[in-house]
């Protein structure tokens, strides 16, 4: 099944910092979340995510359930990507260009322990409908 990700990228005008200032607050991502699964951040998370941070957020799909998260990627401005219990990963690239920042957000189930069962699944066309609408969402944040 290729590559096992889908990525979605959308110019957003402001400057990487600002927005790796958001992507690095887990208690941001679920004004950022376009998938509406995000819930809240939950307690005990850091203030702001490092390489190897570890932090929860409470979740809904159908029924609540709480996840957690460990940050396995990692570049201050440009990188940071976040790796759920079953492996997939949650990366958002920030590349400056002409009038913003180049924002690329990509659901990446190769590193999962079952990814032929996320193939087979719809996460991935849902999950590239719910990046649509996030970055949507960030590029409204800034206009």
């Amino acid at each position: 099944m290729g590559k096992r990700q889908v990525s979605v990228t959308k110019t957003v005008a402001t400057t990487p910092e600002q927005i790796f200032a958001l992507l690095a607050d887990p208690a941001k991502h679920p004004e950022l979340d376009g998938s509406g699964t995000v819930q809240a951040a939950r307690s005990g998370n850091p203030e702001r995510l490092e390489l190897g941070a570890k932090f929860g957020m409470d979740m809904k799909m159908g029924a609540p359930y709480k996840i957690q998260n460990t940050v396995v990627e990692f570049e201050e401005n440009r990188l940071i990507a976040w790796r759920h219990f079953n492996g997939h990963r949650w990366r958002w690239q920030l590349r400056p260009v002409d009038g913003g920042t180049e924002v690329t957000e990509t659901f990446d189930w190769s590193t999962a322990k079952a990814p032929l069962l996320i193939s087979l699944s719809p996460f991935p066309r849902k999950n590239k409908e719910g990046i649509e609408r996030t970055l949507a969402r960030l590029e409204q944040r800034f206009a």
